[in-house]
């Protein structure tokens, strides 16, 4: 199955993704078999327009019924923590057109999707630099954010205007301020410090890390939170995922051997 992108008004989505889909049902995997937190790199709306003749804008419209799919996929298989790579720092290099485009089309998703987003039990946090990142953009996930901020059943993590590489930088610069301004001690700086000053303390460390498209790298997204999390590469664009897919990356999770750097001395006879 794949999610057929709706066409979308300057308001509200004209067609809703419903929490769950008739005749689709998630994998039956234990509590513990289903990784508790996934990141998503949501990859290859632009090649996908361009492949049918549209321009790259089209391929984003598209794949905004995706990201509500996945994340009511996400939300019916009992992932308590999702994160989507929805503007990176890099993207600042797209052509000023693309751009716009993205800022004020992420606004117009997030005022659109909330409703629903609270309705399921979500919790929307944005991760991500404040320098740059259009004010209307950061007022409305604020908003999101007020909205949904009782929710438990999963938290969806913005990432906007996110760089891991920034994000390890700009906590560094945070701890070295502290250590000059005598509040630490260089001594005492370790992992659970960094950790501490990264831009969203609470998250929990990746499990699974998906990328869509073909590629078949993390390209600088969460690198501090997923240094342990397992990697699963669809070639579908991110247009043509789903929850489906969603599901099936979760079940090849449950399969995989999570040793964290340790073994066992298995001597074949």
């Amino acid at each position: 199955m794949t999610s057929t992108p709706a066409p979308r008004g300057d308001d509200a989505a004209e067609d809703r993704v419903p929490l769950h889909r008739p005749g689709l049902r998630p994998p039956a995997l234990a509590a513990a078999a289903v990784p508790a937190h996934v990141a998503c790199v949501m990859d290859g709306n632009g090649r996908w327009a361009n492949a049918r003749g549209l321009p790259r804008t089209e391929g984003h419209r598209a794949g905004e019924s995706t990201m509500m799919d996945v994340i009511a996929g996400a939300v019916e298989i009992g992932i308590k923590e999702l994160s989507v790579y929805a503007f990176s720092t890099e993207n600042w290099r797209r052509s000023p057109a693309e751009v716009r485009f993205l800022m004020g089309f992420t606004r117009q998703v997030l005022r659109a999707q909330t409703e629903d987003l609270r309705a399921w039990g979500v919790q929307v946090r944005w991760v991500g630099r404040e320098p740059r990142l259009w004010k209307s953009v950061l007022e409305e996930v604020r908003r999101a954010e007020r909205l949904t901020a009782g929710n438990e059943t999963m938290v969806l993590n913005m990432c906007l205007n996110y760089g891991g590489r920034a994000e390890i930088a700009d906590a560094a610069r945070a701890i070295a301020q502290e250590v000059a301004a005598g509040h630490l001690k260089a001594s005492a700086v370790g992992e659970r410090t960094v950790a501490r000053h990264l831009y969203s303390p609470t998250m929990r460390e990746v499990d699974l890390m998906i990328r869509t498209g073909g590629e078949q790298r993390t390209s600088n997204f969460l690198m501090w939170e997923a240094a342990y999390a397992e990697l699963y590469f669809s070639p579908l664009p991110w247009p043509e995922f789903d929850r489906t897919q969603l599901w099936k990356a979760c079940q090849a999770y449950a399969e995989r051997d999570r040793r964290f750097g340790g073994a066992v001395d298995q001597v074949q006879a």
